[in-house]
C-alpha cells in the first residue's frame, strides 16, 4: 500500500498488533461505529526471520533473558503467534505495597476491583472459557483437593491458569479487522516521531515511517495508543521524551523497574495418597475450554511474612535426563532436538524450557524408548493428535506418575529495581536491556518451597525432595531462571508523574490524549503471566476511551446550544 491509498485523518491511532493492540481497536471500532481507527503493524507476512527492531537490541545478561528474536514476534497478532495461551489472573497481593518492594507498588486494589470487571469481556477474545480463576467458584465443578490428604490454608490449590485456543490473534481476527469497516490496518509501518504536545497538552501528529522504502509521513489522531510491546513501547517513548515537554521534565522513572518472572524446578513432591486421586493434569471443561490448578500462598501469609507472589504447578522430570525412564519422554525429547522437526513443534522459548538447550546422552533415551514400547509411541501419537489435530488444542503435555511425584515447576514475581532498566545507547536508537536476579528474588523462591513441604508434611499429604543441597539452591536457581517473555514495569502506572509514566486511565503524563497499553505499566509483575491481564486492561481502555469521546461530543452539543442562545438574544 503506497502511503497515498489511505487517510492521514483518524480519530484512533494504535500502533502494535499484538493481543492488546487487536482487542483494543476491534473493541473501540465496534463501540464507536462512526470513528476512524488505524493500526499500524511494524511486521508483514512473508517477513524475513531478522528484522531491524530486534537487530538494534543488546542484552546483557543473556544467561537470565531470553533473545529478542525469542521474546517478541512482530506482524499481525505480535507475540501471540509464538505464545502458549496460559491466561493467569494477578492477585490482591499484588496492588499491597510491601517492605520488600521498596514502595514500587504504584497501583492500588481499587484498580485491580475496577480492571477485574473487564474480564469477561477479554476472556471471550481470549477464548479461554469463563473468566473464573478459582476452582471453588465454578459452578458445575465438584471441588477435590489436588492429592489426597491436602488442607486448604496458607498453601491454596483452588486458583486456576486457563487455556485459550491457543488463540493466534493475528489468524483468528484477521478476517474481523478487515470486516470492521471504520478499522484500517497497515502492515510494514514503524511509529517514529511524535510532535511535542501544545500548550493543552494535545500530541497532534505522529511521523511514520514505511519498513520497506523508509519513506516518512504524519499521522494525526484524537488520540494515540502504544500497544507495541514493553521493548518497543519502552523504546518510543525513549526516543520521544518532547513528549514530556508540558512536564518539564522526563519521568524518572521510565525505562526502569523492569521485571520477569523467576522460573524452573529444584524440586520434586511425593504425595503420599493413592495416586490415581492426584490431579496432575488439565481439567476440560464442558465448553471445551482447559484449566490447570496450582499452589499458590494467601495474602496474608505473603504480607506477613514479606515474601513475594509465587505460584507451583505439578510437573513433568526434565526431559533431557534419561533417569526419568519415560520411553514417552525420551521419544519426545528427541524430537524436539531434531533440526527442523523441533521448530515445528514449539516456539523457541517452549523448545529451551523442555531441552535446556541441552543434546545430551542419546544412547540413554533410544534405550528407554526400545524398553518402553509400544506406548513409547503410543503415548506420544496420542499427544500429537490432541495437540495439534483438533480445533481445541491440548494446551500441553504432563504424563502420569504411578509413583505419585512430580517435578515442582516454580513461577516466582521479581523485585522491582531501577537497576533493571532500559535505556538507549548513545545512538539514540539501540535499546540496551540491563537485567539481572537479585539474591532476595532467589531467597523468597527457597523459603516458599520449605513453606510449601512443611504443609504438605503438617497435613499428611506429602513432602518435597530437592534437587539440589540446600547451599546450592541459590547458585542452581539463577543459573536456570531465564525469562525476557513478560515484561513489565517500564511505563509504570502512578497516581502521579515524579513516581510512574502514565495515570490509572494509561494516559501518558504530560499529555492528554497518548497512551499506553502494554503489560509495561505493570508496577509490579506478580506470579502471573501479563498476557491476560493485559487483555482486561484493553477492554477498559477502549471503554474509557468511548466514554471520552462521548463526554466531548456533549460539551460541543452543549457550547454550541449556548452559542444560538446567545444570537437569540
Amino acid at each position: 500500500m503506497s502511503k497515498h491509498d489511505f487517510p492521514f485523518d483518524f480519530d484512533l491511532c494504535i500502533i502494535g498488533s499484538g493481543p492488546a493492540g487487536i482487542i483494543l481497536a476491534l473493541e473501540y471500532s465496534r463501540l464507536n461505529p462512526h470513528k476512524s481507527v488505524v493500526l499500524l503493524e511494524y511486521g508483514v507476512s512473508g517477513q524475513p526471520a531478522e528484522n531491524s527492531l530486534d537487530s538494534s537490541i543488546t542484552i546483557t545478561n543473556v544467561e537470565n533473558h531470553h533473545a529478542p528474536s525469542e521474546c517478541t514476534n512482530k506482524g499481525l497478532g505480535g507475540t501471540s503467534a509464538t505464545w502458549g495461551g496460559r491466561c493467569v489472573m494477578y492477585d490482591d497481593i499484588d496492588f499491597i505495597d510491601r517492605p520488600i518492594l521498596n514502595g514500587n507498588c504504584t497501583w492500588d486494589s481499587t484498580l485491580f476491583n475496577e480492571v477485574k470487571t473487564y474480564a469477561p469481556a477479554a476472556a471471550k477474545y481470549f477464548e479461554c472459557g469463563n473468566a473464573d480463576f478459582n476452582l471453588s467458584a465454578i459452578p458445575g465443578v465438584r471441588y477435590n483437593t489436588i492429592a489426597e490428604g491436602f488442607k486448604q490454608g496458607i498453601v491454596t490449590d483452588n486458583t486456576l491458569e486457563r487455556y485459550s485456543m491457543p488463540t493466534r490473534f493475528g489468524k483468528r481476527y484477521e478476517n474481523d479487522i478487515k470486516a470492521q469497516k471504520n478499522l484500517t490496518l497497515l502492515q510494514g509501518f514503524e511509529a517514529r516521531d511524535f510532535c511535542a504536545p501544545n500548550e493543552n497538552d494535545i500530541v497532534e501528529y505522529l511521523t511514520v515511517r514505511e519498513v520497506a522504502t523508509k519513506i516518512e509521513f504524519k499521522i494525526s489522531a484524537g488520540s494515540f495508543i502504544i500497544a507495541s510491546g514493553a521493548q518497543e513501547s519502552t523504546r518510543i517513548l525513549l526516543r520521544n521524551t518532547q513528549l514530556f515537554n508540558n512536564l518539564g521534565n522526563t519521568p524518572q522513572a521510565l525505562g526502569k523497574y523492569y521485571q520477569g518472572h523467576l522460573s524452573g524446578k529444584i524440586a520434586s513432591v511425593k504425595f503420599y495418597g493413592n495416586p490415581k486421586k492426584t490431579d496432575y493434569s488439565f481439567i476440560k471443561h464442558a465448553d471445551g475450554t482447559y484449566t490447570r490448578r496450582r499452589f499458590q500462598f494467601s495474602t496474608d501469609f505473603l504480607k506477613a511474612k514479606n515474601l513475594l507472589n509465587t505460584a507451583m504447578w505439578l510437573d513433568n522430570p526434565l526431559y533431557f535426563d534419561p533417569k526419568h525412564r519415560s520411553g514417552a519422554m525420551s521419544f519426545m525429547y528427541m524430537a524436539m532436538i531434531t533440526p527442523v522437526l523441533g521448530k515445528k513443534l514449539a516456539p523457541p522459548a517452549i523448545a529451551h524450557s523442555i531441552t535446556k538447550g541441552k543434546v545430551t546422552r542419546v544412547p540413554a533415551h533410544i534405550g528407554n524408548i526400545i524398553k518402553g514400547l509400544p506406548n513409547s509411541l503410543l503415548k506420544p501419537a496420542a499427544i500429537f493428535y490432541k495437540r495439534y489435530c483438533v480445533k481445541r488444542k491440548l494446551p500441553g503435555i504432563f504424563l502420569y506418575s504411578p509413583k505419585n511425584t512430580y517435578a515442582l515447576h516454580f513461577h516466582a514475581e521479581q523485585i522491582p529495581s531501577a537497576s533493571n532498566c532500559m535505556e538507549l545507547a548513545a545512538d539514540g536508537e539501540t535499546l540496551q536491556i540491563n537485567y539481572s536476579v537479585t539474591d532476595q528474588d532467589v531467597s523468597s523462591v527457597i523459603e516458599l518451597h520449605d513453606v510449601l513441604d512443611k504443609w504438605l508434611r503438617d497435613c499428611g499429604c506429602g513432602e518435597l525432595e530437592y534437587w539440589f543441597d540446600k547451599n546450592q539452591l541459590p547458585a542452581a536457581i539463577k543459573s536456570m531462571t531465564k525469562d525476557g517473555l513478560h515484561q513489565s514495569g517500564t511505563t509504570r502506572i502512578s497516581d502521579f508523574p515524579d513516581s510512574g509514566v502514565v495515570d490509572k486511565n494509561l494516559k501518558l503524563w504530560g499529555t492528554g490524549n497518548v497512551y499506553v497499553c502494554s503489560s509495561s505499566v505493570f508496577p509490579t509483575s506478580g506470579q502471573a503471566n501479563p498476557t491476560f491481564f493485559l487483555g482486561a486492561f484493553a477492554v477498559r481502555l477502549a471503554s474509557y476511551l468511548t466514554d471520552v469521546s462521548q463526554i466531548d461530543l456533549q460539551n460541543n452539543h452543549e457550547a454550541n446550544d449556548a452559542g444560538v442562545l446567545i444570537l437569540q438574544k
